[in-house]
């Protein structure tokens, strides 16, 4: 479904990306994982068209989006839940859903849709008419992944699903992306909590320092023993 093709990425003169590769299989999880400051909220912009990659090439369905603006690459079906939430804080529950529903082929379908928000997070049915801003940690990223569902991706990508979230609204929040998945929605996972990223999904990357150092089945990379080391804590 998605290719990223040796893309290297700067900001000004410093260059946050090394000849980054991977790819996303379609009806998988996919996770990137890695310490703060690794690049991978930085390979999600770039693939969002937020960026755009100095040398490489990204495609999706096998056409080069790497070049293109941002709302082109939401109608062409990819979804980015961005790091720290950003709802839109003085708009309701609700507004803020009808906003990522902003393409025409998404708003056609939004009453299905918010159907399956509610069945996947009640609590945004019943905070419907409530400011984003009043919400929880919690609940202001239940909202934001259902914002990126609003727009009926094909590709929904998340940026550190559990940051600053206590533990059983992480353990939720990492169902809800199974239960997504089984609708359908391929999904990229970058994430600094290695062992649940790893447990949700199929295949794994590491970065380090803007660079892919190991890649793998998620159930091998957890045994790694560098992985034990490096990021488990073992």
């Amino acid at each position: 479904m998605l290719e990223v093709n040796e893309i290297n990425v700067f900001y000004g003169y410093l260059q946050a990306l090394w000849s980054v590769s991977f790819n996303v299989n379609s009806g998988e999880i996919l996770c990137v994982v890695g310490s703060n400051g690794a690049g991978k909220t930085t390979i999600l912009r770039t693939i969002s068209g937020l960026i755009h990659p100095k040398s490489g090439n990204i495609k999706f369905l096998g056409k080069e989006i790497h070049n293109i603006p941002p709302h082109k690459i939401v109608e062409m079906g990819i979804a980015h839940v961005p790091e720290g939430r950003q709802v839109f804080p003085q708009m309701t529950v609700l507004e803020n859903l009808k906003m990522g529903a902003f393409t025409r082929r998404a708003w056609s379908k939004m009453e299905d849709t918010l159907e399956f928000i509610y069945q996947l997070f009640p609590i945004l049915k019943e905070r419907g008419k409530q400011l984003a801003g009043t919400l929880s940690g919690g609940e202001q990223q239940m909202l934001a992944i259902a914002r990126g569902l609003m727009a009926k991706p094909s590709l929904l990508m998340i940026d550190e699903l559990s940051l600053g979230l206590a533990p059983k609204i992480v353990e939720l929040l990492f169902e809800a992306i199974k239960n997504i998945n089984d609708q359908g929605v391929t999904i990229l996972l970058v994430e600094q909590n290695i062992r649940a990223a790893l447990e949700v999904s199929d295949r794994g990357y590491v970065l380090e320092n803007g660079r892919i150092v190991l890649s793998g089945k998620s159930e091998e990379l957890i045994e790694d023993e560098t992985i034990k080391k490096a990021y488990l804590g073992l």
